[in-house]
């Protein structure tokens, strides 16, 4: 999509800041400053010394995450640093708002120590009920959201990692089902292996994946690739199980499944004509994708989806993220796990009626009303069968919740 950056830098330069802070609480004479500041703050605050938990009671805690990142990765632009990266993490936290009525705030450390950030955050984390790690260069990604997963009791979400292998998984069930294969028997050529690629090939696994192929720049992740690092090396172990060497052209020869997380113009048509009858192409590089929508189409591919853009089936990461911190939030689930995740792309590929999948459409739009509060039930109700969630609700309370939140009469106000 062709953006006028004159009217884009006009449009930042009014806003001063894509979210600010409102007061929810009327403050018009002393009384009223008394009980919202001192002393009517200190009932709260010592009740929340007595009982921690009691700060998502008496405080916006239970609805308000942290979106960090120390630009190293920003989406489209690479290692840009902290500053420049403080427009794109205030988008972020206003989709979080708009798609899950979540109070998300930027923060931009400046720091390529990924020890550095897992500090900071546990440090800022009594002050949010989730964190959202956001556009932090692989391999450091991976760490950061390790070690935060270990010692923090709060969802800990990596949008470039979990988000996007949500809404791979989801896209793929539905163009499965389209091209009469099964996850388990598919050949799977996953082409990146950054933060979105690892954890897409990951997450694939876990649903069933048998036969999946992994590439970096340097070809196909195996013992012979001299460029691995040493997350690539332990997705090594798991994939490829041909033990196949070469690069895209070895590795699509009679593939079923393309899924593209690498970067511009990386895919061939010739390769495309090479896989397997009836194939699968996700061509999700931004800003452009590894080959156009037309062109895979064109060389026989039977399902195509890019990263953004007016083709069919555009894939912006949007789908996954807001629903599950959404849903995570609802219920103070503890963590964030693989099973949650699993149940958000099985929800999101739900929302597309059977009688509508076609190969022109396999995901939902991003704006449909279904989205946001399926996938925030979903991972509600897997949190608390999984007996992570301090707040329990009834099935079908987060779902109606969300629903209003967003869409309802209690919808939400920027």
């Amino acid at each position: 999509m062709t953006i006028d950056r004159i009217r884009a830098l006009e449009l930042h330069r009014k806003a001063r800041g894509k979210i600010k802070i409102y007061p929810s609480m009327n403050v018009q004479n002393e009384d009223d400053l008394a009980m919202a500041y001192v002393p009517g703050s200190v009932p709260a605050a010592l009740s929340i010394a007595e009982d921690p938990l009691l700060s998502y009671d008496y405080t916006g805690r239970g609805n308000r995450i942290a979106v960090v990142t120390d630009g190293s990765a920003v989406l489209g632009l690479g290692d840009v640093g902290p500053h420049a990266a403080l427009p794109v993490m205030e988008g972020k936290c206003l989709l979080f708002k708009l798609f899950g009525d979540i109070n998300a705030f930027p923060i931009c450390l400046d720091t390529r120590d990924p020890q550095d950030v897992v500090h900071c955050v546990r440090l800022l984390a009594p002050t949010v009920g989730g964190i959202n790690i956001e556009d932090i260069a692989s391999p450091n990604t991976f760490t950061v959201v390790r070690a935060l997963r270990d010692s923090l009791d709060i969802p800990v979400l990596c949008d470039d990692q979990q988000g996007t292998a949500v809404l791979v998984l989801a896209a793929l069930v539905n163009a499965l089902g389209l091209v009469e294969k099964k996850l388990e028997t598919t050949r799977i050529v996953v082409m990146g292996a950054g933060a979105a690629g690892v954890a897409t090939a990951d997450l694939l696994l876990k649903a069933g994946a048998r036969n999946l192929i992994c590439l970096n720049s340097s070809g196909i992740l195996n013992e012979a690739n001299p460029r691995m690092d040493h997350i690539q090396t332990e997705l090594a172990l798991r994939t490829n199980p041909e033990g196949l060497k070469g690069g895209a052209a070895e590795a699509l020869e009679g593939a079923d499944v393309f899924i593209g997380l690498s970067r511009s113009r990386a895919l061939e048509a010739e390769q495309v004509r090479r896989m397997a009858p009836r194939s699968v192409v996700f061509s999700l590089a931004l800003p452009e994708p590894e080959i156009s929508y037309e062109a895979a189409v064109a060389a026989g591919a039977e399902v195509v989806a890019t990263g953004a853009g007016e083709s069919h089936n555009s894939m912006p990461n949007l789908h996954a993220f807001p629903g599950i911190m959404r849903g995570a939030l609802d219920v103070r689930a503890r963590a964030l796990t693989d099973s949650m995740l699993l149940a958000a792309a099985y929800a999101l590929a739900g929302v597309v009626d059977k009688r509508q999948l076609s190969p022109m459409h396999i995901i939902p739009d991003p704006f449909c009303d279904e989205v946001a509060p399926r996938v925030a039930e979903a991972v509600a109700q897997k949190a608390i069968e999984e007996g992570l969630a301090a707040q329990p609700l009834p099935v079908g309370q987060v779902y109606n919740d969300t629903w209003q939140r967003l869409y309802g009469s209690n919808m939400a106000r920027i």
